[in-house]
């Protein structure tokens, strides 16, 4: 099992995503900042190292949001999804294909990572 941290990042009524690189697996899907935790890293310091290579910012990581564990065909990934914030700097693409601010409306207009489909319910429910 891969453990995997995500941040929810949000600016007023509208929460930050990320679009895959088409080289990558699941290429082109969208999901939250955030990837794999090193070993010998705490989750937070895992979340706030994959902004700054991903986005180049520095988060503040609060509270976990959701966790889940999804298996991909490769792999199988326990997710944890931190709310946070950005303390310093604006997001960059240094990884990604794209990245948007979208409302909980906007979900379904786009194609997200089938480990974040459950985190996505979860965000209707806590935005209603």
């Amino acid at each position: 099992m891969t453990e995997v941290v995500a941040a929810l990042i949000w600016a007023g009524d509208s929460f930050l995503i990320c679009q895959r690189p088409a080289s990558k697996a699941r290429g082109l899907l969208w999901e939250f900042v955030g990837g794999k935790v090193e070993p010998g890293e705490t989750k937070e310091q895992a979340l706030v190292r994959e902004c700054r290579e991903e986005l180049n910012i520095t988060v503040s990581v609060g509270e976990v949001f959701w966790e889940v564990t999804h298996t991909y065909p490769d792999l199988t990934v326990h997710l944890t999804l931190f709310h946070a914030s950005i303390a310093q700097g604006t997001p960059e693409l240094l990884e990604h294909n794209d990245l948007r601010w979208i409302t909980v409306d906007e979900i379904p207009q786009y194609d997200f990572c089938p480990a974040d489909q459950e985190i996505l319910e979860k965000l209707r429910e806590y935005r209603a």
